[in-house]
């Protein structure tokens, strides 16, 4: 969920859409990957099959290579403005979370700490939007870009940046949905 949104919120600085036709596609995975063997291995077809489509031989793919080559080009379209966004939500602009998620708490003694569903929108400060990306460049998975999340909205949003609920520790569990926007 975390990876597909921070994605998600990376596309939304694209300056120009991604090719719509299967030609395409293919033919800039072969562009970007200097050949069409690592095009074919990244995909999972034939290099014979990614030949075809970048002579136009083949023009409709299956159901499920169609969402693999559309994944795979929305993931190396416009690499300098993806880089340009990371840049400026790293250093000045940070990222808004938006999610529906179950929130546990580890407060002091005599305060609830039951788990409670919450509706949360929250602007995060440049430097978690910086570890969040570094740690997705990484190849951190779902629980390490979550426990990220959770410190920043523990920080920002819960402790409100130190000035209350010095000792609360926030778990970050059953999430709904998740939209992260630049």
């Amino acid at each position: 969920m975390f990876e597909d949104s921070l994605d998600k919120a990376l596309q939304g600085a694209f300056t120009r859409p991604i090719p719509k036709s299967a030609q395409a596609q293919v033919r800039y995975l072969v562009k970007q990957l200097k050949g069409t063997r690592a095009a074919a291995e990244l995909l999972g077809v034939s290099q014979r099959t990614v030949e075809r489509y970048v002579k136009g031989q083949l023009k409709r793919p299956r159901a499920d290579l169609a969402a693999r080559l559309e994944r795979e080009v929305k993931q190396q379209w416009q690499p300098q403005v993806r880089a340009k966004a990371k840049q400026a939500a790293a250093t000045t602009g940070g990222v808004v979370i938006d999610t529906r998620a179950r929130f546990g708490f580890t407060a002091a003694p005599g305060s609830t700490d039951d788990a409670r569903l919450r509706l949360i929108t929250q602007a995060l400060p440049p430097a978690y939007a910086a570890r969040l990306f570094d740690a997705q460049d990484a190849g951190a998975n779902e629980q390490q870009l979550r426990a990220i999340a959770a410190e920043g909205l523990q920080e920002i949003y819960f402790r409100d940046r130190g000035r209350r609920a010095a000792g609360l520790q926030v778990e970050f569990t059953d999430i709904d949905y998740i939209d992260i926007e630049l």
